[in-house]
């Protein structure tokens, strides 16, 4: 899989405020529910008061996170590499590198790698009930 452009997020860094954080040194770690799916938080909610996460994700070649929603915020796919497919109540989004995918509170949805895998870094932002 040519997936460069996620190495060099997943190698790079983390500036802000309070100074700069090697994403190289953070951990991946396997999704608790979802087999072959590994996460790396880039951002937490502890470090931004509760308002958004953004995490780096590696979706195994035919694996899943399956269908799920989110209550309290939107999430924001950037497909980076690979291919699969994000399905939704409203239909299905192919996902291939350039592709930019909004799923809004409470959508139930499904996202399944392809034969070479799927990498993605996915935002979740807070927003009220």
């Amino acid at each position: 899989m040519e997936n460069d452009l996620f190495q060099q997020f997943e190698n790079g860094a983390l500036a802000g405020a309070g100074g700069q954080t090697d994403l190289g040194r953070l951990a991946w770690n396997e999704h608790k529910d979802f087999a072959g799916v590994f996460l790396k938080n880039v951002i937490t909610a502890e470090q931004s008061g509760g308002l958004f996460t953004c995490h780096l994700v590696r979706i195994e070649p035919n694996r899943a996170i399956g269908l799920h929603t989110h209550p309290a915020s939107i999430e924001l796919h950037e497909v980076m590499a690979g291919s699969g497919v994000c399905l939704t109540d409203q239909g299905e989004i192919a996902y291939a590198p350039g592709t930019v995918a909004i799923i809004f509170r409470n959508a139930p949805h499904e996202v399944r790698a392809g034969e070479e895998g799927l990498r993605l870094f996915a935002k979740f932002i807070t927003v009220p009930a």
